[in-house]
């Protein structure tokens, strides 16, 4: 089965082909990033009309560089939620759009399913069951993965994303959106141990997060900082060193809980965040530690990305999964929704 997919969730197009049996054929990528910079956040309205701009030519380039012509596809993934309802209109307009014009059936594929069944594009993808790390600029959450659409929620943040208390902190120190990225730059050439931050929720047992707290930490570290005259590069690395360090000690700390307690030793770590180094290396010291094995995806495709959008929508339109031509998006839709293949 070869599949089409849309990816268009928040600030990021993107195209894909992939074949049940060849694998991915063909991908192609149009961030965003640019535009949103100079208002330090994603504007959604700008955002669905870039979308717009993109679509069509980016359909086009992964055709032509996957030598095949549209009478070859056999049915569109599009991200059908969660994410900003604008943007998601684009994707799924656009997809039922073609699958009409082409008489080939579309599906809404769930943005976070995506996320988490990127690592299996790669040569060693992991075997179910699993516990995930669902970890982006909009989510934080664990997972217990029994297959496709078997998933129990382990636990998630009450507040601030992981990804998003990573870009709040950078724009509170006047860096560049997207923060994440930033912070992990600027914490290679951090000084260890100048400053610590708390380690949320981890002296009491569960698997919730919040980073909100943290997030205030940095801001007053900050502050202090340059109250005190010091404003310098080196300020700013030392605190994004300790607010990193920070969240990957808690993230590492509740993914050890959560193996344990389901009785697991493979873990999965996606979702944009998931790129980050320091992250990659305090978790696998700990599956290290716990013979156990960690696996992601490639960095290009961690963050958003059509190709983990027409992978999603393979498997479950393989298994019989349809939809009608109505159009339809969700800005919020749990995972645990999900009908189990």
């Amino acid at each position: 089965m070869l599949v089409l997919g849309l990816e268009t969730s928040c600030d990021e197009t993107g195209v894909a082909l992939y074949d049940s049996e060849r694998g991915l054929l063909a991908d192609a990528l149009f961030s965003q990033i640019d535009l949103h910079r100079a208002y330090g956040g994603v504007v959604p309205e700008l955002a669905s009309r870039d979308h717009v701009k993109r679509m069509l030519p980016l359909i086009r380039q992964v055709l032509d560089e996957a030598g095949c012509v549209p009478t070859e596809i056999d049915a569109i993934a599009y991200t059908a939620g969660p994410g900003l309802v604008g943007a998601l209109l684009v994707g799924a307009s656009c997809a039922q759009a073609l699958a009409f014009a082409w008489g080939i059936p579309a599906l809404g594929v769930h943005h976070m399913e995506g996320h988490l069944l990127a690592p299996m594009l790669e040569e060693n993808p992991p075997q179910f069951p699993f516990v995930a790390l669902l970890v982006s600029g909009g989510h934080t959450q664990l997972v217990q993965v029994d297959g496709i659409g078997q998933y129990t929620l382990l636990g998630e943040s009450l507040d601030d994303a992981a990804g998003e208390a990573f870009d709040k902190t950078a724009k509170m120190m006047g860096l560049n959106y997207p923060g994440g990225p930033e912070i992990a730059r600027l914490a290679e050439k951090g000084v260890v141990g100048r400053y610590t931050f708390p380690r949320p929720m981890c002296d009491r047992p569960g698997l919730m997060f919040s980073f909100s707290g943290l997030k205030t930490s940095a801001l007053n570290t900050w502050q202090h900082s340059v109250s005190a005259g010091d404003d310098s590069e080196q300020a700013r690395c030392d605190i994004a060193l300790a607010f990193q360090q920070a969240v990957v000690e808690t993230l590492t700390i509740k993914c050890k809980r959560a193996l344990k307690q389901a009785g697991m030793k493979r873990l999965v770590i996606a979702g944009g965040v998931s790129a980050n180094k320091a992250l990659r290396s305090s978790l696998e010291k700990m599956l290290g530690d716990m013979k156990g094995d960690v696996f992601y995806a490639r960095p290009e495709f961690c963050t958003d990305n059509g190709a983990m959008i027409a992978y999603a929508g393979c498997q479950r339109l393989q298994a019989g999964q349809h939809e009608s031509l109505a159009i339809s998006v969700q800005a919020r839709w749990p995972m645990e929704q999900l009908p189990p293949l």
